[in-house]
């Protein structure tokens, strides 16, 4: 899993706090985390986990939307590969599906996708979403699109944030995740910015529909 810098810890007490009274009363809380590629989302999420698990044990699970990438040979047959990470080389609606999944079936473990960047696959059935799990904490760039299954996956959400971080600090993490995935350091700066960058265009468009902005550097609420 690629990590950035992660916020310091009492700001995600406080954010834990908020999560906390949000869920209280209720079997299955769903959070979503949005952000552009390098925004620091995925870090936000589990940081945020493991502090709601070290206030009670298992109670909380991440969930992450990279599970839904379309195959590498699937991409190569639509001819999407060169731009994997666009909202068109995701599996949507079986990611709206699974989210139904979790929300409604809390008797059993619900198991989801996880995505390794080391074999650039998915993994089926990787990740499992206990019963116990009171707060799934579901975390992905297309979370508040309003375009077709994208749009129905705002309303499975309980609440829904947006983890914002400046172009320059989102580009030098994805350069950096970039080369240490194997890419020279011109074609990481390259998919940084062409592809990326153009995904982000769209992310970031999404933000006014979010609850909540936080500062993916500190963990602060934004506005």
């Amino acid at each position: 899993m690629d990590v950035s810098a992660a916020p310091p810890a009492a700001a995600v007490s406080v954010l834990a706090d908020r999560v906390e009274r949000a869920a209280s009363g209720s079997s299955r809380f769903l959070l979503g985390i949005a952000g552009s590629p390098g925004s620091g989302k995925t870090t936000l999420a589990t940081v945020l986990v493991a502090e709601l698990n070290t206030r009670r044990s298992r109670s909380a699970a991440v969930l992450p939307m990279d599970g839904f990438h379309l195959a590498n040979a699937t991409l190569d047959r639509l001819g999407r590969r060169d731009r994997k990470g666009a909202i068109d080389t995701f599996d949507g609606w079986g990611f709206l599906s699974l989210l139904r999944r979790v929300r409604e079936e809390t008797d059993h473990t619900v198991f989801a996708p996880s995505f390794r960047r080391e074999v650039d696959e998915g993994v089926t059935g990787e990740i499992a979403v206990e019963p116990e799990a009171r707060v799934v904490v579901v975390e992905g760039n297309y979370l508040l699109v309003d375009d077709g299954p994208w749009a129905q996956v705002r309303p499975t959400l309980d609440e829904a944030w947006f983890c914002a971080a400046p172009d320059a600090t989102r580009e030098c993490r994805l350069v950096e995740r970039h080369t240490r995935h194997g890419r020279t350091a011109a074609a990481a700066a390259a998919w940084a910015r062409e592809v990326d960058g153009v995904n982000a265009a769209v992310i970031e468009a999404t933000r006014p529909r979010a609850h909540l902005i936080v500062s993916g550097e500190t963990g602060a609420v934004v506005d």
